[in-house]
């Protein structure tokens, strides 16, 4: 455990990185090594999508996990023993890991709310990044950490494994080349029956469980069953809703697909807790615009549209995740789960000629760690992270303000709003415990 005075310094430096007040020093840049160099990987988050994360890199070839890091010790030490790494290496501090010389990158896969400010201090240590979705808390958070990348040049890898996916890939080139026309529109679906957090009770944190350092660089609220392992996706203070926690996927495919490569202009979104009678604080229903206005010209302009319902069992094309494209053509059905179709004009059958196949996580992580040695382009770079999750956080704002937003994409500022543009960063901790707000 932490004591008093290093959990304060702790706390300290990971406001610092997220909030870019910190002396920036020399930070090393992360070198690329050939192909028979071995890869030194460490694990921050040790809950059931990180060791599955770990478990890819631990059987990619020249790849050693060699270090966990977590803050509740059953879940730390289960995953050293189920990840063969030796009992020295598993961590409570993630600071043991970053200043490691011998650690090449590191996979963050802890709550939302740590994803940014873990991976910044990542990239000022040195190390590339391996970072779970969503990439960010809010869209300040996201904008700090493609910068922290640049600065430091080092890879930062989002968890939205579709862009390594081959049938991705190649539907969405077939798109881009015109197969169904300019596709103008795109609507995207995340359609499942999700289980009730119920309601929680605030108390004590359990043992071996550091609740202060979990909450790290957030401002602190009391521990709360209901908060913690695998339920604060459903908070505003650590989470990002489900639009963020698995919609992303079918977002960030869809913007990919759509061709926009910029923030939206408008959005607009209606939406609530339409099912579950539970604590949770993000809906369970949404229905969320998004205008690209592009030169503004006719042809230019393109929306995307996104649907949530966790309440449900029944899925547009039996599929619980897709995408639809509408080109001037025709029309392209696209699921992460290895479907696809093609219409062409009055829905006459088309070929995609493309292979079908589902979300390929161990490509996804072979392209990072190729990437770090310098054999290929990154798929889903901290840029493509930010821009997708962005629309999570804008799509959240929107629902949860009951009212359209005007979205500045260069100062990535909600126009005319107040309420709305505080949102788009929060309050952070310094090592004293009193709130400031990034700057």
């Amino acid at each position: 455990m932490l004591d008093r005075t290093n959990r304060r310094e702790f706390l300290e430096r990971a406001s610092a990185g997220v909030v870019a007040v910190a002396a920036l020093g020399s930070a090393r840049s992360a070198a690329a090594g050939s192909a028979n160099e071995k890869l030194v990987v460490g694990l921050i988050g040790c809950g059931g999508r990180g060791v599955h994360d770990a478990g890819l890199f631990k059987n990619t070839t020249n790849v050693e996990v060699a270090w966990v890091c977590d803050v509740d010790e059953n879940r730390r030490q289960a995953a050293a023993q189920s990840l063969g790494v030796d009992a020295g290496r598993a961590v409570h501090d993630l600071r043991q890991i970053l200043d490691e010389d011998s650690v090449d990158a590191v996979i963050v896969a802890t709550p939302d709310h740590w994803h940014s400010p873990a991976s910044i201090l990542a990239c000022e240590a040195g190390k590339h990044v391996y970072v779970e979705k969503p990439i960010s808390h809010n869209i300040r958070e996201g904008r700090l950490l493609v910068e922290a990348s640049e600065r430091n040049r080092t890879l930062v890898q989002h968890g939205t494994q579709c862009r390594s996916t081959p049938m991705m890939i190649e539907a969405v080139r077939r798109l881009h080349e015109g197969i169904i026309g300019d596709v103008l529109v795109a609507k995207c679906w995340n359609i499942q029956r999700r289980g009730s957090i119920g309601r929680g009770q605030n108390g004590d944190p359990p043992a071996g469980f550091d609740y202060d350092t979990w909450v790290g660089p957030a401002t602190m609220i009391p521990y709360r069953t209901n908060r913690v392992h695998n339920r604060w996706t459903m908070w505003y203070h650590f989470g990002a809703g489900d639009m963020g926690n698995d919609g992303v996927h079918d977002i960030d495919y869809t913007r990919w697909g759509l061709g926009v490569a910029t923030h939206p202009s408008k959005v607009s979104a209606l939406g609530g807790k339409f099912f579950f009678d539970d604590d949770a604080e993000f809906p369970d229903t949404q229905q969320v615009t998004f205008e690209y206005p592009g030169d503004g010209k006719v042809g230019s302009r393109r929306l995307l549209i996104y649907e949530q319902r966790l309440w449900t069992t029944n899925y547009p094309h039996n599929c619980d995740s897709g995408a639809e494209f509408y080109g001037t053509k025709g029309q392209m059905f696209l699921s992460r789960r290895g479907k696809i179709q093609v219409l062409g004009d009055r829905n006459a059958p088309g070929d995609a000629n493309v292979a079908p196949g589902g979300q390929n996580d161990v490509a996804h992580v072979g392209n990072f760690c190729a990437a770090i040695r310098g054999d290929a382009p990154l798929s889903a770079d901290a840029l493509t992270g930010h821009l997708s999750t962005s629309l999570c956080h804008l799509g959240n704002i929107a629902t949860r303000l009951g009212r359209s937003l005007d979205f500045d994409p260069q100062t990535e500022q909600i126009v005319g709003d107040d309420e709305a543009n505080a949102l788009v960063r929060r309050e952070y901790r310094d090592h004293w415990g009193t709130p400031r707000n990034a700057s």
